[in-house]
């Protein structure tokens, strides 16, 4: 399959909607995120292993996230479980020159291969910061000087989500994480309200912590 295909795929079974995700998907050659046993085909809508027991995700999947993430330009972006980097990007890529990723992982050879796959992309590396660690408690300190996250995007189903990361997205903000074998949306009306959507159906690797 090439990328052209599986775009046309992805618009045809309903999940990819908006030109912003298409785009990022043209953008950002998801080619240049396997491993190099996995480049024969690169663009199957199947979840590949990348290594440390780790996955790079479904296309299907990572679009049906970023649709419930709705990012826009200029957002503010936690990511959790930089892995391969190609979601990172995606969304870099998305939120625009006055935008800003912040993605954590706590594999640090994993985090050291985004950061290869990331460099070949010019036009986000300047969008893009890498963490290393537990991402449980969130980045407090990142959160407390941007006055809280926009989104904050999951790659690892979590039993509970952090309190930390709701204590860090901005009223108003989108969180997208795996939970109970599907996805969550969860949006922030007030310091003390948020709203929550379900989506059954959905397989992730578990969230890591140690």
């Amino acid at each position: 399959m090439i990328k052209h295909e599986l775009i046309d795929k992805l618009k045809s079974s309903g999940v990819l909607k908006s030109f912003s995700i298409e785009q990022a998907l043209l953008e950002i050659d998801r080619s240049d995120f396997v491993l190099p046993e996995n480049r024969g085909d690169p663009y199957a809508d199947a979840a590949l292993s990348i290594g440390y027991g780790q996955t790079i995700s479904q296309p299907f999947t990572v679009v049906f996230m970023l649709e419930l993430l709705d990012v826009k330009q200029g957002n503010k972006i936690l990511d959790v479980g930089t892995g391969s980097g190609w979601q990172a990007s995606l969304v870099a890529f998305m939120s625009g020159e006055n935008g800003h990723t912040y993605t954590v992982e706590i594999i640090p050879q994993l985090s050291a291969y985004a950061k290869e796959n990331v460099s070949k992309y010019p036009l986000i590396t300047d969008n893009l910061s890498f963490y290393e660690g537990n991402a449980r408690p969130g980045l407090p300190d990142v959160s407390k000087e941007l006055g809280g996250f926009d989104r904050i995007i999951a790659a690892a189903e979590v039993r509970e989500v952090p309190e930390a990361w709701k204590e860090q997205l901005k009223v108003g903000g989108i969180m997208v994480f795996p939970k109970d074998n599907g996805i969550y949306r969860m949006v922030r009306n007030s310091e003390t309200d948020f709203d929550s959507l379900f989506f059954p159906g959905f397989a992730f690797v578990p969230f890591v912590e140690d």
